[in-house]
């Protein structure tokens, strides 16, 4: 613990899962973290039955709806459960459907303007659509390309990358002052964690090794790579190109999977050793 109190980089500010991919997500009161991230963090996703890739936001051309829409937990998942319990979804025309209902599928499909079905498990190789705005620091300008996910994470997972996301509460703060006209909220960034930090900049972009509380420890992967969906509306959050613009002004560092440098916000972990997490924890730096 006196190691503990030595290298203190900050402390758990808020905790999110998504249980849904690309849709908006539930602010948990703590959360059981285990190899496989946090419990029920994007434990389904919506395939679009036409091309067999998954939905997602990352396309906002074909997918305008999915991050108006946000699911939570008809109950909580419980401790070594297999299978994830159903999910609640309010749809963008405020229609409420439980995903133990008959007819989920056909009612979201009509939600989304897509025939879609709702998955707790991915295809082999799972990939989605990714647009990519007319913005310096990008990989690619105004197409769309085929991206695979999961690269950094257990097999048969949605996630982006590796299974826990977080982020400090310098880089909202430090993306806030280059663009004060900007909204950072964190809800733009999805993140599993929001770490309070009193350091100036992107203190993440430095960490390797972190716990958190008493018992999970984390090491950090890669930076966050930061895409158009930090730019859209959600919640009362106005549709904003500014966001990825100032991340790629202000933060664009080597991404290494990718090969080339990209705007970042936040970072990456895979899980070294699980346990429960709740706000006020302390995060420090492990060895």
């Amino acid at each position: 613990m006196a190691a503990e109190v030595h290298n203190t980089l900050g402390s758990v500010l808020d905790l999110w899962r998504f249980p849904v991919k690309s849709m908006q997500g539930e602010k948990l009161e703590s959360a059981r973290i285990t190899e496989k991230g946090v419990d029920g963090d994007r434990a389904y996703a919506f395939v679009d039955a036409e091309t067999g890739k998954i939905a997602s936001a990352k396309n906002p051309r074909k997918w305008p709806n999915m991050l108006a829409c946000a699911a939570s937990f008809v109950r909580p998942p419980a401790a070594g459960q297999q299978d994830p319990p159903p999910v609640r979804v309010v749809f963008a025309d405020g229609v409420t459907l439980s995903s133990g209902e008959a007819g989920f599928d056909e009612r979201a499909s009509r939600a989304l303007g897509r025939n879609v079905t709702l998955r707790s498990t991915p295809v082999p190789s799972p990939v989605l659509e990714e647009y990519w705005p007319d913005i310096d620091g990008l990989a690619h300008r105004e197409m769309v390309t085929d991206e695979a996910i999961s690269l950094g994470a257990p097999a048969g997972s949605f996630f982006d990358f590796a299974q826990i996301h977080l982020i400090t509460t310098s880089t909202l703060a430090a993306l806030e002052r280059a663009y004060p006209q900007g909204r950072f909220d964190p809800c733009r960034f999805r993140p599993n964690l929001l770490v309070r930090t009193a350091e100036d900049g992107f203190p993440e972009n430095d960490w390797t090794r972190i716990g958190v509380g008493a018992e999970v420890v984390l090491e950090v992967v890669i930076p966050c790579p930061r895409c158009v969906m930090t730019t859209l509306p959600q919640r009362d959050l106005p549709h904003d190109s500014g966001i990825l613009r100032t991340a790629a002004r202000q933060n664009n560092v080597m991404i290494a999977p990718l090969g080339q440098a990209m705007p970042s916000a936040g970072v990456y972990a895979k899980v070294i050793r699980g346990g429960e997490v709740r706000p006020g924890d302390a995060v420090w730096r492990a060895t």
